[in-house]
């Protein structure tokens, strides 16, 4: 059905079709001699590649010690190490009031979990007198809250 004033056919969901050449029906293997993929399927004759689950794991190298066994192993992971998220002064403008906590971080949409690990750096400016607790905070951002006439209380 085409459109009165432009000539154009309107789309609908009746006439949607892929644009030509875009979609290729999948290969059928196995479906007779005719298909030109029947008996061996593409798969050649026996051999470890020709059956199920027949192919060797990424760093196989055929028989070769491998070079990931052939390297040494260097280093360790701190399982201990503890990660701190940085919030910046910049990012204090949607915290209401003048106290910053973690419970105060969390409800301003900073920090997903209060007890999330965050530690106040100074990047940015600060224009009101804020009180800091329960935060690790840099030295450079302590300068600036005691500057601007807040403090920190550890």
């Amino acid at each position: 059905m085409a459109n009165k004033t432009t000539g154009v056919e309107q789309i609908t969901l009746s006439n949607l079709r892929p644009a030509p050449g875009s979609h290729r029906n999948r290969k059928r293997i196995g479906r007779g001699p005719g298909s030109g993929t029947g008996k061996t399927s593409g798969k050649g004759h026996k051999g470890s590649k020709a059956r199920s689950g027949g192919a060797t794991n990424p760093g196989f190298e055929g028989g070769q010690m491998p070079m990931y066994r052939r390297l040494p192993k260097r280093g360790f992971t701190n399982p201990f190490k503890v990660t701190y998220l940085a919030v910046n002064f910049r990012q204090l403008g949607g915290v209401a009031g003048d106290e910053i906590s973690p419970e105060t971080l969390l409800a301003a949409g900073i920090l997903k979990k209060a007890s999330d690990p965050c530690k106040l750096l100074a990047h940015g400016e600060i224009t009101r007198a804020i009180v800091v607790k329960g935060i690790p905070v840099s030295a450079a951002a302590r300068a600036k809250v005691e500057a601007a006439g807040g403090r920190v209380e550890d």
